[in-house]
């Protein structure tokens, strides 16, 4: 069952995840309509990131995202991203399209064996934790088969996917030149946050 502590971590993951999809495209290339070239969003396309653990996760995840939410749509991603950004209250075709965008990038990146087993990042999450130290020191001494055994990566971005107040995280969308700022240090706290509520139920 999902803790209440999970729960209020998910706004912050929705924030970034569509927040870091906007700033990251905008800084591309996605700030008109149509550019020259633009590529197709349903053609499967190799997505890397200059960042590791949480943060290359999450670029990773939203990058793709947005690809599958415009190829739904029938979009360039660019003009998708473009129109996401605009103020305005956004339709259940957009809602749903990027919703499911993210939830197939889960399912991408699981077949392509890409995703980090949460024992990768239980070290990230616990840096600078708000943690005693016996329940820091207990977490640390579990054995990555026990945390891997009990924790999925997959499930827990699909959990916060599912949860995702969309209309919500776009309203709140507002200045994009902070976007990418706020990116690693919203998403980041959000997964430690989420890592640490359920890593606390298996001491």
């Amino acid at each position: 069952m999902t803790s209440r502590a999970q729960l209020t971590g998910l706004p912050a993951v929705a924030v970034v995840l569509v927040g870091g999809v906007l700033a990251l495209q905008l800084n591309h290339g996605g700030g008109t309509f149509e550019p020259l070239a633009s590529a197709d969003p349903c053609a499967a396309r190799t997505v890397t990131s200059q960042a590791d653990g949480i943060d290359g996760l999450t670029e990773r995840l939203v990058l793709l995202g947005l690809d599958g939410a415009a190829c739904r749509l029938g979009v360039s991603r660019e003009a998708l991203t473009l129109q996401l950004a605009q103020p305005g209250p956004r339709t259940d075709e957009e809602i749903d399209a990027l919703r499911a965008g993210l939830l197939d990038a889960v399912d991408r990146m699981k077949d392509e064996g890409t995703l980090p087993p949460a024992s990768d990042l239980v070290d990230e999450a616990l840096d600078n934790a708000d943690l005693n130290r016996f329940l820091e020191a207990a977490i640390r001494a579990l054995p990555d088969s026990v945390i891997d055994a009990a924790l999925k990566t997959d499930d827990v971005l699909v959990r916060t996917i599912d949860e995702l107040d969309l209309r919500e995280v776009l309203a709140n969308i507002d200045d994009q030149h902070d976007l990418n700022q706020h990116l690693d240090a919203a998403v980041t706290q959000a997964v430690k946050d989420s890592l640490l509520d359920r890593l606390r139920n298996l001491i």
